[in-house]
């Protein structure tokens, strides 16, 4: 059984999705895994979200699938329901880390500061999403986090093709997520050749 970390460290990219129509899961998930890219974090900003996930776990069994934005014990219910792999959050919430473990479930919280790094080794993790990561200074501030703590990170927001290697260049890195293989635009506007092109690029980009 691969492990969670071993999944991110191979796929080195995670594609960060607001989906509006439950309709667009299945082109999407298509366009992603035929251009080399089998994971998906949904992230809980749409209001069909988990259904959207669902729909994307029944039609890619294999498929890693995330659901982001998580905020609360309710949905950390729905995204288990609909089938997810693992759970991110944008924060460091004791509440919501706690119950995804006595759920069962991983969990990649925001962290941002040594304090929310201690915080979350305290609760037992050693995978953590540095959030926002260049608001938060970037590859030089997770180079300062990275030579204190015995974590992985998997750094978000503002991470683009241009900073990518960077980030990905740090030992304790195992993956970036990104929003800019998977435009909202594109999905909405169902231009799944378009958005297959930019995932076909970023997975060559990493690879």
């Amino acid at each position: 059984m691969t492990t969670l970390n071993e999944q991110l460290a191979s796929l080195k990219v995670i594609p960060v999705i607001a989906i509006n129509k439950v309709e667009d899961a299945i082109p999407l998930g298509k366009a992603l895994v035929d251009n080399g890219m089998p994971c998906a974090e949904i992230t809980f900003r749409t209001e069909c979200a988990a259904e959207a996930i669902a729909v994307m776990r029944k039609e890619f069994p294999e498929m890693l699938i995330g659901a982001g934005t998580v905020l609360t014990n309710e949905q950390v219910d729905q995204a288990i329901d609909a089938g997810v792999d693992f759970i991110v959050s944008p924060g460091f919430n004791p509440r919501t880390v706690q119950y995804c473990l006595d759920k069962g479930v991983a969990i990649v919280p925001g962290v941002n500061n040594p304090s929310l790094v201690e915080q979350a080794m305290e609760m037992g993790l050693r995978t953590l999403k540095f959030f926002p990561a260049e608001p938060s200074g970037g590859v030089n501030m997770l180079k300062a986090l990275t030579a204190v703590y015995p974590v992985k990170f998997m750094p978000t927001g503002g991470v683009s093709l241009k900073n990518v290697d960077d980030y990905l260049s740090i030992k304790s890195v195992l993956a970036c997520g990104g929003t800019w293989m998977v435009p909202t635009n594109l999905i909405d506007e169902g231009r799944w050749e378009e958005l297959g092109q930019l995932v076909k690029d970023a997975v060559a980009h990493v690879n």
